[in-house]
């Protein structure tokens, strides 16, 4: 069952719209329209504390389109599992790969019904990218679904895209244990894809009154810092140009937000 919006896109009936979702406030800073006013509220308070934020969203997206453009490039990686995908926006995934490479398939995995349905919808057609609704946290009913293992050849190399999700996952154990259990699954040669909130270098006062923001929405965040984030990559080979701020990482445009790091980011390969 579903409900119309005043814009016509419909809305099932279990989403919540009593509180903000990051998802939906990523997308508006993106300058999407698969928002609501609650979400538009949250994200203009985060960006009177913070104007900045609105930049680090870009540069955060645009690290995501660079690392899928680069494995399938330069790696001839033709596999992408993108887990917290999010909603569709402006280069999605699956866009990137199959630029590169028509064969390219892809998986998207996000437990907001609306990211899926928006996913589902743009991807009718598309034989090689699927989208499903499954937690996070649950990596082996990922790997494990039927549609997942149809689609993508775990003996082969497949990139790991966990790009502003972890930070969702406030348990230290629980989130390094997210990227353990997948990266027993996934073949040599296979790449992790991390970007990630941080404190460091954040005025204390504006990061405590976002994470406050957020604390109100239906995932609250964890910022970590730069050893914490680096920890993710355990076993893992980090390429060029290592773990870096977001819009550090092999930028093919300037995004200029001042010195604070805001949001790390690296690709590594599993040996």
């Amino acid at each position: 069952m579903s409900t119309q919006s005043p814009k016509g896109t419909w809305i099932p009936q279990e989403v919540p719209l009593d509180k903000p979702s990051p998802a939906r406030m990523y997308d508006y800073y993106l300058g999407g329209h698969h928002n609501f006013e609650v979400d538009r509220q949250a994200a203009e308070q985060v960006l009177k504390i913070m104007p900045e934020v609105k930049l680090m969203a870009q540069a955060n997206r645009a690290f995501l389109i660079q690392a899928v453009k680069c494995l399938a490039e330069e790696e001839g990686v033709d596999q992408f599992l993108d887990i917290g995908s999010g909603i569709p926006t402006k280069g999605n995934v699956h866009e990137v790969a199959q630029g590169v490479n028509p064969e390219a398939r892809v998986v998207y995995v996000d437990i907001d019904p609306i990211a899926v349905a928006h996913s589902r919808a743009i991807l009718e057609g598309n034989p090689n990218a699927i989208c499903i609704q499954a937690d996070a946290r649950d990596p082996e009913q990922i790997v494990s679904h039927p549609e997942v293992r149809e689609l993508l050849d775990f003996s082969r190399p497949v990139a790991l895209l966990l790009v502003a999700l972890l930070h969702f996952i406030i348990d230290d154990e629980e989130a390094y244990g997210i990227v353990r259990r997948f990266g027993k699954v996934l073949a040599p040669g296979s790449f992790l894809v991390i970007s990630h909130f941080t404190y460091e270098g954040w005025p204390e006062d504006v990061l405590n009154r976002i994470i406050a923001l957020y604390k109100r929405s239906t995932a609250p965040g964890k910022a970590r810092s730069y050893a914490e984030i680096q920890r993710f990559f355990e076993g893992w080979e980090l390429v060029d140009p290592g773990l870096v701020p977001v819009n550090q990482w092999r930028p093919l445009q300037r995004f200029d937000y001042g010195d604070m790091p805001a949001v790390y980011a690296g690709v590594a390969r599993k040996p």
